[in-house]
Parts: structure tokens; C-alpha cells; sequence
């Protein structure tokens, strides 16, 4: 037995490094770079722990400034005229976006200035007061549901990895990817579903008038002004704090991309790993290999052949074959 301890393990260090070898070293140690409780990852769950609690402080104070322009009994009775005469009586919609404006402040002149911006509480609602949906919602979205986007297979830090890149067929590919995962319709809201559905939900107040949010400027106070405010900075830092995590990783994959193109044999990716204190099982990497320990093992290589050779094997020599080459592995 201990032979053929010495044996495998000579036949390890024999193991010349190959693509699929250095993927599958890449990915296990990029895997540990993201589960690293760092600065930077930290900063990120922190960001989007405060997303959650400024929403929470947000729509409540939304729902109030709404029901203050448009009171729920009048919205009430619109409804019963709507039942009663029908489309022409058709006012009320919901919305999840509002144009919320204020007049307290004063132009050098002394007069009176509306400051106003469009609100928008949707998953993928604008991070800058337009009303207009463009990368910076989607990048919020991912950046938010990052760990249901990894788990459906998607790549949730692929505008964070292509941040000074234009749009490329990777990018795009892997952004349509996440934007279907999360149920993302660039039409309409009301036809959202999953992810956004159940995202959005919340978020929907009762309104009077055009279904057009920009014709309709709600009046609030300055301070309730600046709590929107507040919570749209913290989706907007939620996005940077990302992006600055990802950056970290990308630094450090980049460095083991370098290195690991340069090795030559499995023992030195060995090696690095475990210099960067991460344990892998040598054996198992090359078990699971398609063609390193095959090629470089010659009694493995020999068996191989002669099963290619032999055109006329039965069912179960073929069976019993296979079991002998996958005994010979452990």
C-alpha cells in the first residue's frame, strides 16, 4: 500500500499542467478569493443591509406623501364611478415611480425655486433622477441579488469585471443572461414576473391622473425631499461598493491567470495554492482530469489503448474494463 502511495505521488509530480487543469486551479482558487471575509466584501453586505433599511425608511414616507396628494378616500370613491361608468372614469393607477418636487428654496434673487426628480422604487429604477432605465438599474439589480444570480449560473459581477470595457458579445451575453434570471422587462412593469415581480411588489401606491409620472409632480417638504434622496445614494453606493470588491479579485486573478500560464507541471499550482493557505486535493484534480494522469500514468495509457483496439467487446467486458481503469485511479 505504501508502494503505491510513493507511486501516485511520484506520478503527481509528474503531471505536466495542461488548459483544463489551470481552469479548474483557477476557479477553485478564485472561488476562495470571493468567500474571503475581506474589507471589501464586508463593505459590500454592509451596503446592501442599508439598501434594505433605506427602503424601508423611504416607501414608508412615499406612501405617506402620495396618500397626502391623492387621499385614499378619494382614490376610493373613483374607483366606485370607475365600476359605475366606466373608462371614462378610468383615473386611478398604481406606480412605483413619482416625481416628488419642493418649493423651499430661493433662487439670488429671492424667489421661490421647485426642486424636483423622479423617484423610481422599481428593481431596476434609474440611480440618477432620470426616468429612463439604463445600465446603472441593472447594475444595482445584480449587485442586490447577487447570490440567487451565482446560483441560477449566472455571472452577477460582469459589469463590475467589464467596467472599462465598451460592449463586447461576452458582456452582452452574460448580462442578458443575469437581466432573464432576474426577470427584467424593458416594456412594461406590469408584466413582471418573478425576481422583479416580488421586488417590486411593495412598492406600487395608488395615483390620480395620466399614468405618465413627469406630468405629475408631487409636493413634499425639503426634509422629505432629502430622505429620498438618501435612499437613492445608498442603492448608487450599493453598486460602488461592488464594483470595488470585484476590482480586488479581478487584481488577484489576473495575477493567478499570469502565474498559473507560466507553471509547467501541477505540483507548482499546487504549491501556489497552498502558499495562499487554500488546501487541494491533488489526487482529486487528477482523477476528475480528462487526460493527465491517462497520459502520464503508462499502465493507465496501455489499458486505454487496448480497450480502443478491441472493436468486438461485449457489453459486460466493457463494463468490467471501465471498472478495473476507475480502480486503478484510487
Amino acid at each position: 500500500m505504501q508502494n503505491n502511495n510513493n507511486n501516485q505521488k511520484g506520478n503527481m509530480t509528474r503531471v505536466r499542467m495542461n488548459t483544463e487543469l489551470r481552469n479548474k486551479l483557477f476557479g477553485k482558487i478564485k472561488n476562495v478569493f470571493e468567500n474571503e471575509d475581506t474589507q471589501e466584501k464586508e463593505d459590500y453586505l454592509l451596503a446592501r443591509e442599508e439598501v434594505d433599511n433605506q427602503y424601508g425608511i423611504a416607501s414608508t414616507l412615499a406612501k405617506e406623501v402620495v396618500e397626502r396628494s391623492y387621499p385614499v378616500d378619494d382614490v376610493a370613491t373613483l374607483r366606485t364611478f370607475k365600476r359605475k361608468y366606466g373608462q371614462p372614469c378610468d383615473v386611478v393607477a398604481k406606480d412605483k415611480c413619482f416625481y416628488f418636487a419642493h418649493s423651499e428654496d430661493v433662487d439670488e434673487d429671492g424667489k421661490e425655486m421647485e426642486t424636483k426628480s423622479h423617484f423610481d422604487f422599481g428593481l431596476f429604477g434609474n440611480l440618477n433622477g432620470s426616468e429612463y432605465s439604463s445600465d446603472e438599474g441593472k447594475k444595482f439589480a445584480v449587485a442586490y441579488y447577487r447570490e440567487e444570480l451565482k446560483a441560477q449560473d449566472c455571472n452577477p459581477d460582469i459589469y463590475a469585471q467589464q467596467d472599462a470595457n465598451k460592449d463586447n458579445p461576452h458582456k452582452t451575453k452574460h448580462v442578458d443572461e443575469c437581466m432573464k434570471a432576474l426577470d427584467y422587462n424593458h416594456y412594461s412593469d406590469s408584466d413582471d414576473q418573478g425576481m422583479a415581480k416580488t421586488f417590486n411588489a411593495p412598492y406600487y401606491l395608488d395615483v390620480i391622473g395620466t399614468s405618465y409620472c413627469r406630468s405629475r409632480a408631487i409636493a413634499c417638504t425639503k426634509d422629505e425631499y432629502k430622505t429620498f434622496e438618501t435612499w437613492r445614494i445608498a442603492k448608487a453606493n450599493l453598486v460602488v461598493k461592488h464594483q470595488q470588491w470585484i476590482d480586488t479579485i479581478q487584481k488577484q486573478c489576473s495575477q493567478l491567470k499570469i502565474g498559473l500560464k507560466a507553471y509547467r507541471y501541477l505540483s507548482e499550482g499546487i504549491e501556489l495554492a497552498t502558499e495562499l493557505g487554500i488546501k487541494l486535493d491533488e489526487a482529486e484534480l487528477i482523477r476528475t482530469n480528462s487526460t493527465g494522469l491517462t497520459i502520464y500514468n503508462p499502465s493507465n495509457l496501455a489499458s486505454m489503448i487496448k480497450g480502443m483496439k478491441n472493436k468486438h467487446q461485449s457489453r459486460e467486458q466493457k463494463i468490467l474494463a471501465r471498472k478495473q481503469y476507475e480502480e486503478s485511479l484510487n
